[in-house]
């Protein structure tokens, strides 16, 4: 597993990896510029783990992809007969992050993602083998013509004439 850390922007805690997008509070930065994250909570590479209130000189690089706004929050409170209304609700102004390093580690290589999947192997359900069709161990008896009975056919009845019900001005 590569580097991962818990970064801390605009008092919320973020866990992070390289290559990773994340929404935090607005920045002032333009977009396409990069930008450091100092807080670094906790950081692990591997084995390495460095926990603390900030650890040591790490650094998480980051690049601004777009400034948007969040979805829209309302609140109502309301008491009947009272004329007490009130409304309050706003839109979060907020930053895309793209994470491009934790703690001077970038992401990985395509040639370190090629050993982990070739050395991994596969778990799950794979391509089950076809089955193999099943032979007929007795053939069923077969019907003589002469064994067969004939069947009287009768005619079959008429359905009944539907008739609706008819209100006291309709009949007289």
């Amino acid at each position: 597993m590569g580097p991962s850390a818990v970064v801390v922007s605009g008092g919320k805690q973020y866990r992070v990896v390289p290559g990773d997008r994340i929404l935090v509070d607005r920045l002032v930065a333009e977009p396409g510029a990069s930008v450091k994250l100092g807080r670094v909570l906790l950081f692990s590479n591997g084995d390495d783990l460095k926990v603390g209130h900030q650890v040591g000189d790490l650094d998480v690089d980051a690049k601004v992809i777009a400034h948007q706004r969040g979805p829209r929050v309302e609140s109502l409170r309301y008491k009947s007969k009272k004329r007490v209304r009130v409304h309050h609700g706003g839109r979060a102004h907020l930053t895309a992050l793209e994470i491009i390093a934790v703690g001077g580690v970038g992401p990985a290589t395509e040639e370190e993602d090629e050993v982990k999947q070739t050395a991994k192997p596969k778990r799950g359900r794979g391509k089950a083998e076809p089955k193999k069709k099943a032979t007929p161990k007795a053939k069923a008896e077969t019907v003589q013509p002469d064994a067969v009975a004939e069947v009287e056919e009768t005619p079959a009845e008429a359905p009944k004439k539907v008739t609706r019900r008819r209100s006291k001005k309709e009949t007289g």
